[in-house]
C-alpha cells in the first residue's frame, strides 16, 4: 500500500501555478502589493501562491488571469503531466520547473529583458553559445556534486 502524501506540502501542480503567476506579475513589473489588491487579497497571499504553498482556487484564478492579461490556460503550460515523476518534497521536479523557477527571478528577469533588446541574431547566437561554454552539464554537475 503506498503512503499518502503529506496534505501539508505543496503539490507539483501548486508550485507549477505559482510559478507562472510570478513569472508573469514579474514580466508586467507589478509588485505582489499590487497584484494583491487586483485580486483581493493580501500580498503575503500573493506570496503563499507563488510559492505553492496555498492552491489558488477557480474563481481567483480566472481574476489572475484577467487581471495579469493571460488566458486561464497560461498557467498551467509546461505543467506536470502528472506527480509520477521523481518526488522532492511531495512535488514532481521537472527541468521545466527548474528552469521557471529561475524565469521567475529578478536575475532571470533581467536577463531574458536584456537578452530581448538585442536585435542582432548573429549576437544573441554568440551569447547563447557562451553561456553553454560556461554552463556546466547535467553529468558535470553531478560529478562535481560527489
Amino acid at each position: 500500500m503506498q503512503a499518502r502524501p503529506n496534505k501539508k506540502e505543496p503539490r507539483a501542480i501548486d508550485i507549477h501555478v505559482g510559478n507562472r503567476i510570478r513569472l508573469r506579475r514579474l514580466a508586467l513589473d507589478w509588485s505582489q502589493t499590487k497584484l494583491g489588491e487586483a485580486l483581493d487579497v493580501s500580498f503575503q497571499q500573493v506570496q503563499k501562491y507563488e510559492k505553492g504553498l496555498n492552491r489558488v482556487g477557480a474563481s481567483r484564478l480566472q481574476r489572475a488571469a484577467e487581471v495579469l492579461s493571460v488566458p486561464v490556460s497560461y498557467f498551467f503550460e509546461g505543467g506536470p503531466e502528472s506527480t509520477n515523476g521523481l518526488e522532492h518534497n511531495g512535488a514532481a521536479v521537472t527541468s521545466s520547473d527548474e528552469m521557471l523557477q529561475f524565469l521567475a527571478t529578478e536575475e532571470g528577469v533581467a536577463l531574458n529583458r536584456a537578452f530581448a533588446r538585442l536585435s542582432d541574431p548573429q549576437v544573441r547566437r554568440k551569447i547563447v553559445a557562451l553561456v553553454k561554454a560556461l554552463a556546466p552539464t547535467v553529468e558535470e554537475a553531478s560529478i562535481a556534486a560527489e
